[in-house]
């Protein structure tokens, strides 16, 4: 099972594919964990990787390309991949199935998590971080302490820039623009396109995703 898991920020995707990953023996993938793991090991491939991120400029899809192959040909222990929120642009996911079909691993299906930009905007606006220990808790589900002050540490709570309203708002703009062609892109394809409602609990839309999925 080969599944690209769309989703805005807040909509929950890392969550509902940490636990499929888990569940069902499938690698999950985030682009941005195995940059920073190959930079971190010092691959050829996180050298390069590197090199941009110093500069302060985008990696390039052949090196963000090159680690997703590397990780997809060379994994024989999984029943498949979930990739997380990739690709985001319409060139990456013609590269992406041509490297697919050249390995022989094709997606199975492409899962979109909707969730409306007021609630998001709510959910990620109550986040607040400890600056010293990174711990998040949120005002909205009521486990934010009382005190501002972190639980585990009694570090000082704060609001994050990206988690302020107008930041959130443009995040989800961004989002939007950048996924809305990629949807029609995979919709004239053969791999099915499910959009499931994410605004509901955990445990309802991973039982919804096992059931569009047939796990």
């Amino acid at each position: 099972m080969n599944v690209i898991l769309f989703g805005p920020p807040g909509a929950g995707k890392g969550t509902q594919a940490a636990i499929l990953a888990e569940t069902y023996g499938l690698r999950k993938i985030s682009t941005g964990d195995l940059l920073r793991e190959a930079v971190r090991q010092g691959t050829p491939l996180g050298e390069q990787a590197r090199r941009y991120m110093d500069a302060g400029e985008l990696v390039p899809d052949d090196v963000i390309l090159g680690l997703v192959r590397e990780v997809v040909a060379g994994d024989t222990s999984s029943r498949g991949f979930i990739l997380d929120g990739f690709p985001r642009t319409i060139r990456q996911a013609e590269a992406l199935d041509r490297m697919l079909e050249e390995i022989g691993r094709p997606l199975d299906a492409v899962v979109v998590l909707d969730v409306d930009d007021e609630t998001l905007v709510r959910r990620l606006s109550g986040r607040r971080t400890c600056a010293s220990c990174g711990a998040v808790y949120n005002v909205n589900t009521g486990d934010a302490p009382v005190g501002g002050k972190c639980r585990r540490c009694g570090g000082e709570l704060v609001q994050r820039s990206d988690d302020e309203p107008a930041t959130i708002r443009r995040r989800l703009q961004v989002y939007r623009e950048q996924t809305a062609p990629l949807l029609e892109y995979y919709g004239r394809s053969s791999v099915p396109v499910h959009t499931l409602d994410g605004d509901r609990s955990i445990a309802e839309v991973q039982a919804d995703l096992k059931r569009v999925l047939s796990l």
